[in-house]
């Protein structure tokens, strides 16, 4: 049932990133990464759309996150990018090509292959602890810092590459956030949950992970920045699940061979999906929006009558 759920929430989660960046990707290249991005968005109904369908998969998400290990969660929910891909191509009017065929299914061999290695029965071992969790944040942090100063410093894809990349690794804390607030929840009630720092952290935290991913999608098309977003969020909330959280790790060296070659063909399948020429063309669509006033006619002036002799 929980993997269900999850595929559920990565349907609305990449239905909701396509809305954002065909809204996102027609404000002024000068509000990248300034407070006014935002503002401009909240007047665009495409983008409202967007976020709303966003929100409907990370609710649901919650209840992944809450009773799934991270490392269970993570690669699941990146699958969002197939869900992406088949709302982009009639979009954008691509017809599907090999290299998508082959990374989806590359994607999804990946997240079969992790989710058999978390089920095996086999010795596991837990590594982690809950006072490593602002160690384990720090670091993260400050990936995220120098990701979104050489985006701010950089132009065009690799611009959208390294801010999706620090909106990607905030995603992954938020998802640690998450995860930590319902465990509360379950534990002490809403009145324990509303006493604690993770639902605060998590509200500021979400703030600024839509700011980035706004930001990213702003400067290049779907295909540069949502790879970045969909690799960095599950390294970011692996990370913690195993440092901070405890989640187990299988001491058998075929089970650590599997998750090894399944991470790594998990962020192979993202890049070649999210690569596609739908999510490229995506820039050059241009669909009737309602925050746009339709385009006004104007007659020619009338013609001056010259005097007669």
């Amino acid at each position: 049932m929980g993997y269900l759920i999850g595929l559920v929430a990565a349907v609305f989660l990449g239905a909701g990133f396509v809305l954002q960046q065909d809204a996102a990707q027609r404000v002024p290249k000068g509000e990248f990464l300034r407070p006014r991005l935002l503002l401009d968005l909240l007047r665009k109904p495409r983008w409202l759309a967007g976020i709303a369908t966003m929100i409907t998969g990370q609710l649901v998400s919650v209840w992944v996150l809450g009773h799934l290990m991270l490392s269970q969660a993570e690669p699941l929910l990146a699958t969002n990018l197939l869900f992406a891909l088949l709302l982009a191509i009639p979009l954008s009017g691509q017809a599907v090509h090999k290299s998508e065929v082959i990374g989806a299914v590359v994607l999804i061999a990946a997240v079969t292959s992790l989710s058999l290695a978390r089920t095996a029965s086999s010795p596991q071992v837990s590594v982690g602890s809950a006072s490593y969790w602002p160690y384990a944040a720090a670091v993260i942090v400050a990936g995220v810092l120098t990701f979104a100063e050489f985006g701010r410093r950089s132009s065009g894809t690799q611009r959208a590459v390294l801010t999706g990349t620090s909106a990607g690794l905030v995603f992954g804390i938020q998802d640690a956030l998450t995860r930590r607030s319902m465990h509360i929840l379950y534990a002490h009630q809403l009145s324990g949950l509303l006493t604690s720092w993770p639902i605060y952290s998590l509200a500021g935290i979400a703030v600024v992970g839509l700011w980035l991913m706004q930001s990213a999608f702003s400067a290049a098309p779907l295909h540069a920045s949502l790879p970045a977003i969909t690799a960095a969020e599950p390294v970011a909330g692996i990370v913690l699940g195993i440092v901070v959280f405890g989640d187990k790790v299988h001491d058998a060296p075929a089970l650590i061979a599997l998750q090894v070659c399944g991470f790594i063909a998990l962020l192979g399948g993202v890049v070649l999906v999210a690569r596609a020429p739908a999510l490229t063309g995506l820039s050059k669509v241009h669909l009737p929006h309602h925050d746009q006033a339709p385009p006004t006619t104007q007659s020619p002036p009338p013609a001056q009558k010259t005097p007669s002799d």
